[in-house]
């Protein structure tokens, strides 16, 4: 519900209301610039009104798949470097004026590159104004003798307007005039800057003549910049430390009730003329960003967003104050965007600063494009994917325009330059794709039930009263009495100033005293003059009365006649807010089965999204898997080559040492033999013996060797195993880990642990300290008794400088009641009462039975 007194912000149609909405394409301009100097070369080339061309560069060759050739882009219009700014703004942002006085919104922006003459359309220069001070103008042309009061209108802080009555107005104008420390008055008001006060020639101004005179209208504008993806409004008078200057915070964008984006905190000016208007463009222009770069003198480092913000209610039925009807207080905007121009950091040779500002430009630029790429499949292809207008502030603050919340012009600024042509080709492409994006059209404003016309039927009673009194003659005339009540007014003199600073000072009193008298007798003079203007009136009116008495019959007769006219319109009346009644329920119906739709939709698309990613996942996944695979069976291909290569060069290593060794033996029996054999014919001769035919040594030996000698083996790591302590030394020590719940059980077979560290909750400091680890665990048996079984392992260290048990046997122990009767007992033995009393005198017995399956006994 919306609050009393609130302008309503127009709500954009959701994307899927009505099949049949009527939808416009994207309004697509293109507008070139003059060349720098003669001896550029020129990259583009106007064949048509609606048509231009662009040449490769004779530097550029085309490259085989002829990205390069000559190529012809079409757009709504083309302006080419003889066009002046009113020609220009005539065809593009003259019916954007015209939609904002009749309550409809509309978005204008400037895109290209970096020195393409974006600025200059939007701004202009001194005696050729853009975009924005004619649009202003227009404005004020055609909505000025209708302008409401200041502070009638008033905005709040959730994008919506306070519509205040004359009274709360006039206090309010009088409580910001106290606090400034000047009162504003035409002769001190600050002047505009002069490069700029001449924007606009007389012989150029525009203005509308479908404005409907019904209606009181006030004009707010706001100014702000999106620099680094960050939101800074240009309007905001923040408080100056010398000392301690602090940078400007920051703003952030909501949403209104009514779905629409705006920024929250921003300053939102209301003026009253369009140098008012101008001035506060310019003293927000003086804080933009801009920077000196090599392709450009002043570029623009932000996107600047310059907002008109028209809000206008109707008057009432006797056409003299505006009607305090919420619903009828209507408020539309105009959005000026000039966006930063993208540009390659190469040719730039941005560094710094420079270059982070430069990406930030060209990553919102790049977000633009793919929401509007996004835009175009939806709607040609038929299907719902999500625009990623979140990705930057300038698409998220402009989303609700691409919604259908209003009309979208773009207006493309290309350099025909022919080092520019590489950016202008992609600028193109981005033009061309646009103008296939569709925006619902909006939605008409219902207009006041009243009677159009009210005004002028109001001053025309002014006229005829102050005809008829002129007539009637008098003392003086109504209008001469109007003149000296004006005079009288105008003539009082201002109170001078009070203050005393010197207990000496004799004038200022005297001074105060005077004016005081002086205006008292002009009070005097406004009383008698009033008293004499209200008498004539009285007479006047007395003899209203009189003439009026005769028709007061037949006004009777058309009174009853209304009246039964008022019952026929007061039964349809009641017919028609029963059936508004039941389309408001229908509506309401409608739009939870809309928000359940959407939540499924939204949920769909999840699921989808997430699907996607999990098939794109596991694709990966197999994808690296398979490589990784590949990469092994490299891997391991490549080693066993390698070791083959090894053990053969080895073995060849290993059988040349072996000849050599062979040959030197030969040598040496050969050395040996050539003595011995020289010894024995010195003495005595030897025996002669049968010679044997025999195998060369060399031969056999070889022989020998290969059959004895293993094959070389690859050479492994030494095997270093981990030092344990000798069981049989004793200096095994254990950790007996006993929890606290555990009963203590005065049984024969507790075991008894020498060396033992007891714990109730095992610690890395008790295992580091220990080669064994026991666990006492009772739990009750299937017949009713306490087992306890003692879980044992062994402690060993890790790589990572911890400890962990291992393990390796389970002991069970089971405590058996004397006293309980066995199940031999409860056969029917006729010994029963005897083997109890032999039980009681006997001492109690412990069972053990371990994983080895072999019992023991313990001593207590």
């Amino acid at each position: 519900m919306q609050r009393p007194g609130k302008g309503k912000t127009p709500r954009r149609p959701g994307p899927k209301k009505a099949s049949n909405t009527e939808r416009d394409p994207v309004g697509v301009y293109c507008r070139i610039r003059p060349l720098g100097s003669e001896d550029e070369e020129c990259c583009v080339e106007m064949i048509s009104s609606t048509t231009i061309q662009l040449h490769a560069p004779d530097g550029l060759k085309a490259n085989r798949n002829g990205e390069y050739k000559e190529t012809q882009y079409s757009f709504k219009k083309v302006f080419g470097i003889n066009t002046t700014q009113l020609e220009l703004f005539e065809d593009v942002a003259k019916p954007l004026v015209e939609d904002l006085i009749h309550c409809k919104n509309g978005l204008l922006f400037t895109y290209g590159v970096t020195g393409s003459g974006k600025t200059f359309t939007m701004t202009g220069s001194p005696g050729e104004g853009g975009l924005l001070p004619r649009s202003l103008d227009m404005i004020f042309n055609s909505i000025g003798p209708f302008q409401a009061k200041r502070f009638v209108f008033k905005p709040d802080d959730k994008n919506a307007m306070e519509i205040q009555s004359q009274v709360d107005a006039l206090l309010e104008r009088q409580k910001r005039d106290s606090q400034q420390a000047v009162p504003k008055t035409p002769s001190s008001r600050q002047k505009p800057d002069p490069e700029f006060a001449d924007m606009i020639s007389p012989d150029e101004a525009c203005k509308s003549e479908n404005v409907d005179e019904d209606g009181c209208y006030s004009v707010f504008v706001s100014y702000i910049e999106i620099y680094n993806n960050y939101i800074y409004d240009l309007l905001e008078d923040a408080p100056y430390d010398p000392i301690r200057p602090k940078p400007p915070q920051s703003k952030i964008l909501r949403e209104d009730q009514n779905h629409n984006m705006y920024v929250a905190g921003c300053t939102e000016v209301e003026v009253k003329s369009t140098e008012e208007a101008f001035e506060v463009f310019w003293k927000g222009q003086k804080k933009r960003r801009i920077a000196n770069t090599q392709l450009n003198r002043e570029s623009s480092r932000s996107h600047s967003v310059f907002t008109i913000k028209l809000a206008q209610a109707p008057l009432d039925a006797d056409g003299d104050h505006i009607l305090q009807d919420k619903n009828q207080v209507n408020v539309s905007q105009l959005c000026l965007v000039d966006l930063a121009g993208s540009e390659r950091t190469n040719r730039t040779r941005a560094e710094g600063s420079r270059l982070r500002e430069a990406g930030n430009i060209n990553q919102s630029l790049m977000t633009l494009r793919t929401c509007m790429e996004v835009l175009r499949e939806n709607q040609m292809c038929g299907t719902n994917k999500m625009v990623p207008y979140r990705d930057s502030k300038v698409t998220h603050l402009f989303k609700n325009y691409f919604d259908g919340e209003g009309k979208v012009r773009m207006i493309v600024c290309v350099n025909p330059n022919a080092d520019d042509y590489e950016e202008t080709v992609l600028v193109m492409r981005f033009a061309e794709m646009t103008q296939e994006v569709e925006v619902a059209r909006p939605v008409d404003r219902p207009i006041c039930g009243l009677a159009p016309g009210r005004r002028h039927r109001n001053q025309a009673f002014r006229d005829e009263l102050s005809r008829r009194l002129e007539e009637r003659g008098g003392p003086s005339n109504a209008v001469d009495d109007r003149v000296l009540m004006t005079q009288l007014i105008e003539s009082l003199p201002d109170l001078p100033t009070c203050e005393l600073v010197d207990p000496a000072d004799d004038q200022t009193l005297p001074r105060l005293i005077e004016v005081l008298e002086r205006r008292h007798q002009i009070r005097q003079m406004m009383t008698e003059q009033f008293n004499k203007t209200a008498n004539t009136v009285k007479s006047m009116l007395q003899q209203f009365d009189s003439q009026l008495s005769a028709k007061d019959y037949f006004l009777h007769d058309q009174q009853s006649k209304l009246n039964e006219k008022d019952k026929v319109i007061l039964s349809q009346k009641t017919e028609i807010e029963r059936l508004e009644k039941k389309s408001k329920t229908l509506e309401y119906k409608i739009d939870i089965l809309q928000k359940t739709t959407d939540m499924y939709e939204q949920d769909k698309r999840a699921l989808q999204q997430e699907l996607e990613t999990r098939e794109q996942r596991l694709q990966s996944e197999l994808s690296e898997r398979k490589r990784m695979e590949q990469r092994m069976q490299g891997v391991v291909t490549d080693t066993r080559l390698k070791w083959e290569k090894e053990c053969e060069r080895r073995v060849n290593a290993k059988q040349l040492e072996m000849q050599n060794k062979l040959w030197v033996k030969d040598e040496k029996l050969k050395q040996l033999k050539a003595i011995v054999t020289e010894s024995s014919s010195g003495g005595s001769a030897p025996t002669e013996r049968p010679e044997k035919p025999e195998r060369p040594s060399r031969e056999r030996d070889r022989n020998i060797q290969q059959k004895r000698s293993p094959s070389p083996l690859p050479k492994a790591l030494p095997v270093h195993p981990k030092h344990r302590r000798s069981h049989s030394a004793g200096g095994e020590k254990w950790v007996d880990h006993k929890p606290p719940s555990n009963l203590e059980l005065d049984t024969v077979m507790q075991p008894i642990i020498p060396n033992a560290i007891k714990v109730s909750t095992p610690s890395e400091k008790a295992l580091s300290k220990c080669h064994k680890y026991v666990l006492r665990h009772q739990e009750l048996a299937s017949d009713g008794e306490i087992e306890t079984k003692l879980i044992k392992g062994n402690v060993f260290k890790t790589r990572s400088g911890g400890q962990t048990v291992q393990f390796t046997d389970i002991e069970t122990l089971k405590q058996e009641c004397p006293l309980a009767p066995s199940r031999k007992r409860r056969s029917g033995s006729a010994e029963g009462p005897a083997e109890v009393e032999d039980i009681e005198n006997r001492a109690p017995v412990a069972s053990t039975n371990s994983s080895h399956g072999y019992q023991k006994r313990r001593k207590p």
